[in-house]
């Protein structure tokens, strides 16, 4: 008998996975001495990227099949590509078992439909569903269109359908995605980001001037000291953590882990240490409070890179949790006085000596004054032993030739108080000087193959492409919104890149309007939605619990097992009037109106949502571009066509897109310009192709373009190769101003393959194609001195050379010479990184401990009168949800495993045989306390619902004190559901509550109140 490994893990599955191979029936050393037949042979080989997390893993997929017309390409084997310098040929248990997902029981062939209050669903054609979408959406449109606010101020939005973006989707997908939904006048639109890597944006672009990963992946391996915190790499990114254990072995890296629990990453770091979920910030500003009295710093670089001069301010301040400008009644901030002081030129006002007590330093060193080691330890139950060991660690890379890297992911930015934690990061990196330098940064770890590209592209319901605000009804016209989004220096002779907001926005108005974009109609500005307020998807729930969503477009996005409180999402949807989602999997949300028992209890007939499925191509079946973590948009390439009627998603847009324009040009409606004049130049508009999308993305000369001296820069007609090239006078077209220069006059930048790195640390420049004009390392100036000279010689990346900026990497900087005092972090006003953050954070200049929502001590030992962020998203209609630990007494907090990836992989079968069945983790204490034995069933309840599952007992998770209160976590694995080829398991984020995050709206899915019983 010969079995091969696959059909082994199809026997296993089938019930046999205690059985030996001689009792199946074959001898293994048989089959090894076997001669192995190449199967590759007669295959077609096609370059991918892991569709998972955002490492951007390359892949070689092999197909049957030669791509000729009438053939059908069948993929049949999938392996790492050896060539590429991030993954090197590895791929983690997800992406070895990719080839199931690709050929999953649960892919969508035929677009299908249920009728209001149907138990079944219907096979329909695509030209129905497209015509009964189209017409849904134009008849809710038409009725519902506000062309003009009560103010009479033109705002022209739709805000009673929305939609939500894919997270790994190609980009040129989401550049359609773009143009559709703001055509249509939608602002309720969303992506994956909202629910991961939110805060991030909100807290790094204060900081530095960009809100994206400051490093890259294979540059880890130049750390002298790795700080684990806020994630758990080697489960999450476990190809990417090559490079952490590369710095231990080759570097003599010391690897630090801070977890609420004992994890992967804990087990190969060289120093482990427990934290209570939900008390990282206090740990951090604890940190800062050890480098500043121990004069830990680099202070060179502190007082010529860091904002520790400027004056603040004499009527900020900040007393008994609060900073001033707080308004109770509207739970917001007047964020007036967390400006600097200004001289009479508008200018900042500077002490270099830094002995002003207004100075930025200053007020530091008061603020974190009380986060002494003790206080440390009592509100996170890390050992005071413990956390001044780590900080004394960490302090050593604050000399010159020392740079430690900080990697977080999701531990961080699930929190109300995500993006202030994120915050302090960035303050300790600064102080320590390693942002801009080899080895160092700030390394947020995305958690989806294209969520850096989703919102790059502006695909959040306040963003447009390249991270420019969309315009809110407050900016009543194009010359009030552009003064008011231009910044002006605050410090002499900077180059505050974002003064080139005019030439970015109006190119990127010519790519969406086309010739219908002109100076007379201020380049289309009244088209734009005009929003009120954020329509993010917390809102969005909101409004569909309140009748006031009717529609909804759902693309590669699982709501039901994503956003927060999963029952109120299902309240949410059987609210709408119709709903259509574009996905190539079986999903929760599809079948939402299904009644699973307790896992989903609903009344099918009392649902009256039309709900429409449209299958979808995934990864393997389209071309395009994907951004990884560390900004490299990586082009990949189809590999065979969709199963069954299956269609891209870029294709089911622009069909629905144009059936829409075709019932406005036949009937009329509401405000149809917008949607009539939106650039759809495609050569087959209902099937643009991504060469052609992406070409657009990065820009084009719409007419001659000269410098200043009256150099031809591009002709007419050619691509730019540099946003430096963009002009507000009508004459470029880019869509995504940061993408100019990744597909050229020289081609597609996106699908070079010289892996060369040429300075050793690893800076491959010719491999795909970075954003911004291919800088590897941000802010990268600030790894050299005031002269130019770089800190350490042997992580030199740039340097002055006497005439001009060279090195192996794309100097972030202009040509400047030393000497100058223009700052290394260009896209400040201030041209220096920020320690404290002005007014672009929505709950204070500097961070703050909050407790959560849900605190298991019930109070604040710095500020017993202000508990939580007073600035906190909640809903008056959810408080009531809110638990105690009276009632849940447990801090429980939700992770990802390393063989399943959010709710895809369970549709894969080798990684549902390797992790089948829901469970949840428990301390080896509360399972004793509780009876609860290793694998028991076990009932975890929240105020807002439960979930039963396995119990795992372990020591990897650990009791704490908190505040003089014994503590208990446990860990709620976030993977399984309904629908997959696992068993079937509840949706973690029954238990979650529905709470967000100050600045980005991000929900709580980090720390949240529990209590446990066997079943």
């Amino acid at each position: 008998m010969q079995v091969s490994r696959r059909q082994l893990f199809k026997i296993c599955a089938g019930g046999m996975a205690g059985t030996t191979a001689a009792l199946l029936g074959f001898a293994p050393t048989i089959a090894l001495a076997e001669t192995r037949q190449y199967k590759l042979l007669r295959s077609r080989e096609t370059r991918n990227n892991c569709t998972y997390c955002s490492v951007g893993c390359g892949m070689l997929i092999y197909s049957q099949g030669d791509g000729a017309k009438n053939v059908t390409e069948n993929i049949f084997h999938v392996e790492g590509d050896a060539d590429h310098p991030v993954s090197r040929g590895s791929l983690c248990p997800k992406g070895a078992g990719v080839l199931d997902y690709i050929h999953s029981e649960g892919r969508l062939r035929y677009p299908e439909y249920r009728a209001p209050g149907s138990d079944k669903w219907q096979r329909i054609s695509w030209d129905e569903a497209i015509s009964r979408i189209a017409r849904l959406m134009k008849d809710d449109r038409d009725a519902n269109f506000v062309e003009k606010n009560e103010n009479n101020v033109t705002v022209n939005r739709w805000l009673t359908t929305g939609m939500l973006c894919s997270s790994a989707a190609s980009n040129e997908t989401g550049l359609l995605d773009q143009k559709f939904t703001r055509a249509l006048g939608m602002v309720a639109i969303d992506c994956q980001a909202r629910l991961c890597h939110g805060p991030t944006v909100a807290a790094l672009a204060p900081s530095f001037g960009r809100g994206a990963m400051t490093n890259n992946w294979v540059d880890i391996k130049n750390a002298n000291v790795i700080l684990i915190m806020g994630g758990n790499a080697a489960e999450a990114h476990p190809v990417g953590f090559k490079w952490v254990i590369e710095a231990k072995t080759k570097n003599n890296a010391k690897v630090i882990v801070v977890d609420p629990r004992f994890n992967r990453s804990a087990a190969v770091a060289d120093i482990y240490a427990p934290i209570r979920a939900g008390s990282d910030t206090a740990f951090l500003l604890g940190m800062i409070n050890y480098l500043i009295t121990n004069n830990k710093i680099q202070t060179e670089y502190v007082r010529e890179y860091t904002n520790a001069s400027l004056l603040v301010r004499e009527d900020y301040a900040f007393n008994d949790g609060l900073f001033s400008g707080f308004d109770a009644t509207k739970k917001s901030y007047n964020k007036d006085s967390w400006h600097y002081q200004l001289d009479e030129k508008g200018l900042a006002k500077q002490d270099k000596t830094l002995q002003d007590p207004r100075c930025v330093w200053n007020l530091l060193k008061e603020h974190v004054s009380r986060y002494t080691p003790e206080l440390v330890e009592r509100l996170c139950g890390t050992s005071r032993e413990d956390f001044l060991l780590i900080s004394s660690i960490l302090a050593q890379t604050c000399a010159r030739d020392k740079t430690s890297t900080i990697l977080y992911a999701l531990g961080w930015t699930h929190h109300t108080g995500g993006a202030q934690t994120i915050r302090c990061a960035a303050m300790i990196q600064l102080l320590l000087g390693n942002i801009g330098m080899p080895g160092g940064g700030v390394n947020a770890l995305r958690g989806h193959s294209n969520i850096q590209g989703y919102t790059d592209l502006g695909l959040l319901s306040l963003n447009l492409p390249g991270y420019m605000p969309l315009p809110s009804e407050k900016q009543t016209n194009f010359t009030d919104y552009l003064q008011q989004i231009t910044p002006t220096p605050l410090v002499d002779g900077q180059v505050n890149f974002w003064k080139n907001t005019p030439n970015f926005f109006v190119s990127m108005m010519k790519s969406f309007w086309g010739d219908h974009a002109t100076a007379e109609n201020d380049w289309g500005f009244d088209w734009l939605p005009k929003w009120d307020k954020s329509y993010d998807v917390m809102q969005q729930a909101e409004l569909m619990t309140e009748g006031k969503l009717n529609g909804y477009i759902v693309q590669g996005f699982n709501p039901l097992a994503a956003f927060p409180d999963k029952n109120k999402s299902s309240r949410a949807l059987s609210k709408l009037k119709y709903m259509v989602v574009i996905d190539p999997l079986v999903t929760e949300s599809s079948n939402f109106w299904q009644n699973h028992g307790a896992m989903n209890d609903v009344q099918t007939a009392d649902i009256q949502t039309e709900v429409f499925r449209l299958p979808s191509s995934c990864f393997a079946e389209e071309n395009g571009s994907i951004v990884n973590s560390a900004r490299w948009l990586q082009w990949h390439f189809q590999a065979s066509e969709p199963p069954g009627e299956a269609l891209h998603d870029g294709k089911i847009i622009a069909r629905l897109f144009m059936k829409l324009r075709e019932l406005y040009q036949k009937e009329g409606g509401a405000n149809p310009l917008p949607v009539m004049n939106m650039a759809w130049d495609y050569q087959d508009p209902l099937d643009p192709l991504p060469e052609e999308i992406a070409r657009e993305a990065n820009g084009k000369a719409l007419a001659d373009i000269h410098d200043d001296q009256g150099n031809l820069l591009a002709k007419k007609g050619q691509q730019i190769s540099t946003f430096a090239h963009l002009k507000n006078d009508g004459s470029t077209a880019s869509f995504c101003w940061i993408y100019a220069g990744s597909w050229t006059e020289a081609g597609n930048q996106m699908a070079r393959r010289d892996n060369a790195d040429p300075s050793g640390l690893g800076c491959t420049s010719g491999w795909a194609w970075c954003w911004p004009l291919n800088r590897r390392i941000l802010y990268n100036r600030a790894s050299v001195d005031p002269q130019g000279k770089p800190w350490d010689p042997k992580r030199e990346i740039i340097r002055w050379d006497g005439a001009k900026w060279t090195g192996f990497d794309v100097p972030d900087y202009s040509a400047a010479a030393p000497g100058t005092g223009v700052g290394p972090f260009i896209m400040q006003q201030e041209g220096v990184g920020r320690l404290f953050a002005t007014d672009k954070m929505a709950d204070g200049p500097f961070p703050e401990h909050y407790e959560p929502i849900e605190s298991p001590i019930g109070t604040n030992p710095l500020h017993p009168n202000v508990i939580s962020n007073p600035v906190t998203r909640i809903f008056a209609s959810d408080l009531p949800n809110m638990g105690t630990a009276k009632d849940f007494p447990y801090v429980a907090t939700t992770y990802s495993i390393t063989e399943l990836f959010r709710h895809w992989t369970k549709h894969a079968l080798l990684n549902a045989i390797a992790q089948p069945e829901q469970f949840i983790e428990i301390g080896e204490g509360l399972a004793a306390a509780k009876g609860i034995a290793q694998g028991d069933e076990v009932k975890v309840s929240s105020k807002r619902g439960f979930i039963v599952a396995k119990a795992v007992v372990t020591k990897r998770i650990r009791p704490l004190t908190i505040d003089g209160k014994h503590v208990d976590t446990i860990g709620i694995p976030c993977h399984w559901g309904f629908e997959g080829a696992t068993r079937k398991g509840y949706l973690a984020n029954t238990l979650t509550p529905s709470v967000g995050d100050a600045n980005s709206q991000t929900p709580e899915f980090k720390a949240f109140l529990v209590n446990v019983e066997k079943v």
